[in-house]
């Protein structure tokens, strides 16, 4: 029994063994790399369940903080508005206030002038005449300073 063997047929054999060992090869490269997405998919779990009850807390922690500064914003309002309300009186008062005090102000320097200019010149005209301007005067000067003040 003579076994005819060509080169034609030693080459099919030498693609067969080829072929076997990169199917080996190949499938021993799938189970390493089923090895890594095991392990992989097993430290995501991990992390998973470490991180998803800090992210919880971060959670809560930020909708504290969220309310103590809606709080925070509420009571800065309330002081804003409270601020503009004392400012409103103290206008309101001021102006009340200020008409009186000059009309008081320039009477108190025209008696004070028209006394003087009349011991003075011993001129009812003229002390009438001087008190008067002393009043103007001080009634505009005080304007000014008010003016100047609330700046």
């Amino acid at each position: 029994m003579l076994v005819a063997f060509s080169a034609g047929d030693a080459a099919y054999l030498a693609l067969a063994v080829f072929l076997l060992a990169v199917g080996l090869g190949v499938g021993y490269a799938f189970v390493r790399l089923g090895g890594a997405f095991a392990r992989l998919s097993s430290f995501i779990r991990g992390t998973e369940r470490e991180l998803l009850p800090v992210i919880s807390k971060v959670g809560g922690s930020v909708d504290r903080v969220n309310t103590q500064l809606d709080k925070l914003d509420q009571a800065t309002d309330s002081a804003v508005d409270a601020v503009e309300a004392v400012d409103e009186a103290v206008r309101a008062v001021s102006l009340a206030v200020k008409a009186p005090v000059q009309k008081v102000a320039g009477l108190a320097s025209g008696v004070s002038h028209g006394f003087a200019t009349l011991r003075a010149k011993r001129s009812f005209g003229d002390a009438v005449q001087s008190a008067k301007e002393a009043s103007r005067r001080r009634q505009a000067d005080l304007e000014d300073e008010l003016r100047h003040t609330q700046k």
